[in-house]
């Protein structure tokens, strides 16, 4: 795990680039890779590469980055994990064509593969990566995000020169004049907590959409999806058995687990007691050699809004036999970090799970471990969520025919009692435009509470533009290539495209890097992903119990006390953070943002801001203390 940068010039007649132009970008990153660094010129200077280094496999100084092949041909500077090199690398070894500079490095294997397969090499990947290859005898470069968006990847044009980063500051480190706000972008994160692929919030910096690859031949630039997991389900299991499907999972879920404990440093797992976290400690358990260690942090007892999980987890590391350690996260803890959390956010992650997620991140750090296992992804693949049951009932409402009359008729009953900004309304005019219930698994603001929010001027420029806009070709696609295109797989889909790569992982990411720790997902393994998104609904919604199969998946594995337990979701206590001197910094901070920029309708949120703060504040703080943080 690493921070990569770079550049690579779109015409070669553009000024010299040195390698301080590189070194800067490598310098705004260090928490990322504090274990080494380095530098590459291409001799034309056509091509520039960076590295920091956060030592995870094959330790010696043979495996650092940037790194090429025997003639430097191929450059690589790569920040991720490859779980299966070492297949790739015996499949290699049998050609007897490449001279292999290292014994066990994960990097120089995606060199030689990059050699024998070329882009094509690709599809035998199986881990998490971001790649950048200067391909020297055509004069192509190759920018890569992981199929499902693990690890992130951005840049920009500026010149006729692509600059990328693994962080936004990297890049702002070289060409500081970036720091304008993407205003089309501002309106989508008032949707989706986040900005979607592939916007910022920084006009003109983009980052590369998951599974997909940016190509830079001269001047010509192309983009291409390389991995879509619609084109991977397994249709054969729409015949098989539920006691089939449960095998299928254990087996799957076991391999990649298993791949995930690859590590040449400990290696330890973030265990809150629910089911997730569980069943990676109980798997990670089968086969570490040694005690396991497990994390855990929660709150004071007094807290309110967000009940411990410390009881659970001692369960479950009891059961496991772990190496248990424990972290109480208190509100002077928790508002002192904000200013540290939106630096290392890069640009707004309104998830307030940031901040337990920074702290169980270095209780891991402090007590030797350095790569974690995460529970990321299995909510959305298995029917997790509760609002989700809300939104599935209401699609079978919305599939009745006939009733688009009702709907509109409902719609004239809101609008007459001055009901726009709420959920019934939006519901209903999501349903008479023919769009999709769900847009997203985290939704901030409405279409109609966002209108009233924004200033007059942002709601001229965009005119009718809403935020479906954003996920609309991803809803397309699904519409067009989905076996069983599902309300419950429409549901997972949409999270697995959106939320969870450009909000819930880069939580992780970004508060992990920040004491650098690497953060794997097993649940997000590709191949396992590919199977639970080719079980069939019937199976996945049996009795509209949550998890159903998964819980069915994991009997035996866990204790039956933490799988049948009612279900909380890793939180944190925002209400109750904002009764004390956080409400009071939130409203001066956001009235600070309103009352200076011409993005929001003054009245309004003078207004809105009146009343007893609550979660949609925390969005607007987290944005506002970005716009001090990187545009005031």
């Amino acid at each position: 795990m690493c921070g990569i940068c770079g550049f690579v010039k779109l015409k070669s007649n553009k000024p010299q680039i040195s390698d301080k132009y590189i070194k800067e970008m490598c310098d705004a990153m260090i928490s990322r890779g504090p274990d080494g660094e380095g530098q590459w010129l291409q001799e034309e200077n056509l091509a520039g590469f960076g590295h920091r280094r956060l030592s995870i496999i094959d330790l010696s100084d043979a495996a650092s980055q940037p790194m090429s092949n025997c003639d430097g041909t191929v450059v690589i500077t790569f920040n991720g994990e490859i779980y299966n090199y070492t297949d790739i690398r015996r499949e290699l070894e049998k050609t007897g064509k490449y001279i292999w500079k290292t014994s066990h490095s994960d990097t120089e294997v995606i060199v030689h593969a990059y050699e024998e397969w070329g882009i094509d090499f690709l599809e035998r990947l199986r881990g998490m990566f971001a790649i950048a290859i200067w391909d020297n005898r055509q004069h192509k470069f190759w920018l890569i995000r992981d199929r499902i968006g693990i690890k992130p990847i951005y840049y920009t044009i500026e010149n006729d020169i692509l600059t990328f980063a693994s962080e936004i500051k990297s890049i702002h480190k070289v060409l500081p004049q970036k720091r304008k706000i993407n205003e089309k972008a501002f309106y989508d994160y008032l949707s989706f907590l986040c900005t979607p692929c592939e916007d910022t919030l920084f006009e003109g910096i983009y980052k590369v959409r998951p599974g997909t690859w940016v190509c830079v031949e001269g001047n010509k630039i192309t983009s291409r999806r390389y991995y879509d997991v619609l084109d991977y389900i397994d249709m054969s299991l729409s015949k098989a058995r539920e006691e089939e499907i449960i095998e299928s999972i254990q087996s799957e879920l076991r391999t990649a687990v298993q791949l995930r404990t690859i590590s040449d440093v400990p290696v330890g797992v973030f265990l809150s007691g629910g089911i997730d976290s569980s069943t990676n400690t109980a798997l990670f358990s089968e086969v570490k050699k040694g005690s396991v260690k497990t994390f855990c942090v929660g709150y004071p007892e007094e807290t309110e809004s967000y009940q411990s999980e410390f009881h659970y987890a001692k369960m479950m590391s009891e059961f496991a036999h772990t190496e248990h350690y424990e972290h109480i996260i208190t509100p002077d803890e928790a508002i002192s970090f904000i200013p540290e959390m939106i630096y290392a956010q890069d640009e707004p992650i309104a998830d307030p799970v940031c901040i337990p997620v920074y702290y169980v991140s270095k209780l891991a750090r402090e007590n030797g471990v350095t790569v974690a296992q995460v529970g990321e992804g299995s909510d959305e693949l298995f029917w997790g969520y509760s609002h989700w049951k809300d939104f599935s009932k209401l699609n079978i409402w919305n599939s009745i025919p006939g009733t688009m009359w009702l709907k509109k008729n409902l719609i004239n009953y809101y609008n007459g009692r001055k009901q726009e900004e709420s959920y019934p309304y939006e519901i209903l005019r999501r349903a008479t435009r023919k769009e999709p219930l769900f847009w997203s698994g985290a939704e901030a603001f409405y279409e109609t509470q966002k209108q009233k929010m924004v200033s007059g001027r942002i709601r001229r420029q965009l005119n009718d533009y809403t935020s479906f806009e954003a996920i609309r070709p991803t809803y397309e696609r699904f519409m067009e290539k989905a076996p069983e295109a599902s309300f419950l797989n429409w549901m997972s889909y949409a999270d697995l495209n959106h939320r969870l790569p450009e909000l819930l992982l880069m939580r992780v990411d970004k508060m992990s890097m920040l004491v650098s720790l690497e953060c794997r997902v097993p649940f997000l393994d590709h191949k396992f992903v590919e199977l639970a998104m080719s079980i069939p609904t019937s199976i996945k919604m049996k009795g509209w119990e949550s998890k159903h199969i998964l819980k069915k998946a994991v009997e035996g594995i866990i204790p039956n006390e933490l799988i049948y337990r009612k279900k909380q979701g890793f939180g944190a206590p925002v209400q109750d953070w904002f009764k004390g001197v956080m409400g009071e910094q939130m409203k001066e901070s956001v009235l600070n943002m309103v009352d200076n920029t011409d993005l929001f309708d003054r009245d309004y949120m003078h207004q809105h801001l009146e009343n007893a703060p609550d979660i949609q504040d925390w969005f607007l703080y987290n944005l506002s203390l970005w716009w001090k943080k990187y545009i005031a």
